[in-house]
């Protein structure tokens, strides 16, 4: 009796579910919604840059070789320019030391402002011209006997320390026992290196003599680069900060803050006896802020923490010699703050425009546009 089973060697159940699997295909593709969905797939893979130069001629890719060759001597060509701003910077510095001088000096008390010196008209004069014509009749008499007794410090107190405090970025690295420190802290300066010697630029933060240390001047030098990387040159988007080294503190006895002494027992394993111990752990101040990491130089790879602790260091250098030290009575009354807050303000302001028009273009088939 012949086997129905097979045909031509081919299971019967096998060639049935090949025309079953052929017919719910055929269905499938007579689909417009699957059709759609298939063919904006293809045209999404076909459109990803990588993709579509991966389809072009040789002729052509070739070309595009060239063009990258010219995209890496512009990147050289424009680490050349970062160069010169660097010597601008340098050349403006020594323009701006004068005043910054004189800064300190009204700062310190040592000079005393004239009137000239000391005019500045606000914003609201014309109110409060106004307001003050109202009452200088009233109160003229008290207003003598107050200026009379009211206290004449010498410069400005505390004003370097007012602005860590005003500033997040620096109030967050001072601990409470760094603060009578920091009220010693008479200037900061920047330095820029030298022409024909690397680019790098020094934080000086002078201080008046105090019981803490005999230092006068506690420096920060951070090195930089202006070269498009070899192995990533069009990642290159101008000088960076790649190093930076510290100084040492010359701490009066028992004064050292980034320190603190522990009490620790210990229980001699023979004799059963117990000794106190005591030792030095490092403590949280902002005068770690002069022992800083040190990049990895020898090709390791620093770990997580390592490249966040070293990059905050970074940010907060450049801070220091773009905002601060140019800015500084701005920082001190919060004038500074504010236009920061409103500029980060208005960008996330943008941010959610962006995204509100987004959302429009995909309704814009149901408005009526405004002509």
């Amino acid at each position: 009796m012949a086997d129905n089973s097979f045909s031509d060697g081919v299971p019967s159940d096998a060639l049935e579910a090949a025309k079953n699997a052929k017919k719910l295909t055929d269905q499938v593709m007579q689909n417009p919604q699957v059709l759609a969905a298939l063919q904006e797939r293809l045209d999404n893979v076909a459109h990803t840059p990588s993709s579509y130069i991966e389809t072009l001629p040789k002729a052509v890719k070739r070309r595009i070789n060239a063009l990258k060759q010219l995209q890496v001597r512009c990147a050289h060509i424009e680490a050349k320019f970062y160069e010169e701003v660097h010597d601008l910077e340098r050349k403006y510095a020594a323009l701006y030391q004068p005043l910054f001088d004189k800064r300190r000096e009204f700062i310190t008390g040592d000079v005393e402002p004239t009137d000239a010196e000391s005019e500045w008209h606000s914003e609201n004069e014309e109110e409060d011209k106004l307001a003050g014509d109202v009452k200088n009749k009233v109160v003229i008499a008290e207003k003598e006997a107050a200026t009379a007794e009211e206290p004449n410090p010498k410069g400005i107190p505390e004003f370097w320390f007012t602005i860590f405090r005003n500033v997040d970025m620096l109030s967050e690295l001072v601990q409470e026992y760094d603060e009578p420190i920091l009220k010693h802290l008479q200037d900061i300066k920047v330095k820029f290196s030298d022409p024909g010697q690397p680019m790098s630029f020094v934080l000086e933060f002078h201080f008046e003599p105090n019981d803490y240390f005999t230092n006068s001047v506690l420096t920060k030098t951070y090195k930089m680069k202006s070269e498009p990387d070899k192995a990533d040159p069009f990642s290159f988007e101008g000088p960076e900060i790649v190093d930076c080294d510290g100084c040492a503190i010359d701490w009066k006895k028992g004064k050292n803050v980034t320190v603190k002494t522990i009490k620790k027992k210990q229980k001699h394993k023979g004799r059963g006896t117990v000794r106190t111990i005591t030792k030095q752990v490092p403590n949280d101040s902002f005068f770690n802020f002069f022992s800083p990491l040190k990049a990895s130089g020898d090709g390791e790879s620093l770990d997580e923490d390592s490249e966040f602790t070293l990059a905050s260091d970074f940010e907060i250098g450049h801070f220091f010699r773009e905002r601060i030290v140019p800015r500084a009575v701005l920082y001190f009354t919060g004038e500074a703050i504010e236009d920061d807050d409103n500029f980060e303000e208005g960008e996330e302001g943008e941010e959610e425009l962006e995204g509100d028009e987004e959302g429009e273009d995909e309704d814009d088939a149901d408005i009526n546009p405004k002509v």
